[in-house]
């Protein structure tokens, strides 16, 4: 289907150190392009671990994944990290920016990294972003200088430079206060509403979950609700 952003066919997953575990157990879904879902369930219950699948960046499972049409299942490392750096953004609970880097040097790396477009290309697009999220007149100060919630949005800044087609989040506002929360929130929304970016957001909070289109919760590596 055109309108489908991802698609999880059967996926298992096992741990097998100190002794074997059935982490992720006959996951299916597909979401569709432009949705903002929320991923919950408790601490050990796999939300992280099928994040991580859902990115790219861990591949030993069994079924399928499908992003954007292509399946992604069984790819060599050097092509995932190449779809990831082009079609997914990330957002993390802590921010890992370069604390020597400006903002806006931060959010440029991963432009520069794909080499698709010109030096001053990335440059005003980054400015853009920064725009976006409100802290533009902070784009040449370090970021080590600024607060924990400029930090954070900086981070999406970087995360949506390339244009991804997915946003994923891992606790995106769990160091945030409630204003900051907010806001993330509502940048989040406005990307899903308006440019059509799929959201996929692990979270504890409630109240960020139950504003989202569509909640998929795991319990015990089961999904139990859809």
């Amino acid at each position: 289907m055109e309108d489908l952003s991802l698609s999880v066919k059967n996926l298992n997953k096992y741990f097998y150190e100190p002794q074997t575990f059935h982490v992720l157990k006959d996951i299916s879904f597909d979401i569709k392009k432009g949705e903002f879902l929320a991923l919950t369930g408790k601490s050990g219950s796999g939300k992280s671990t099928l994040l991580y699948i859902l990115s790219t960046m861990d591949t030993a499972y069994d079924g399928s994944l499908t992003i954007n049409g292509e399946v992604l299942t069984g790819k060599p490392q050097n092509e995932l990290a190449a779809f990831r750096n082009e079609h997914i953004g990330f957002v993390f609970q802590f921010h890992y920016l370069l604390p020597e880097f400006s903002a806006l040097d931060n959010v440029m790396l991963p432009a520069l990294k794909l080499e698709k477009r010109p030096v001053e290309e990335i440059k005003e697009k980054a400015l853009e972003n920064l725009k976006l999220l409100g802290i533009e007149d902070q784009a040449l100060k370090s970021a080590s200088k600024l607060s924990g919630g400029q930090q954070q949005r900086v981070a999406i800044a970087r995360a949506l430079i390339n244009e991804p087609a997915i946003i994923m989040g891992d606790e995106p506002t769990g160091n945030l206060d409630s204003k900051n929360t907010r806001i993330v929130f509502d940048i989040f929304r406005e990307l899903a509403a308006e440019r059509g970016q799929t959201i996929i957001a692990v979270t504890h909070d409630d109240d960020f979950a139950d504003n989202c289109d569509r909640t998929l919760e795991l319990m015990d590596g089961k999904l139990i609700f859809q």
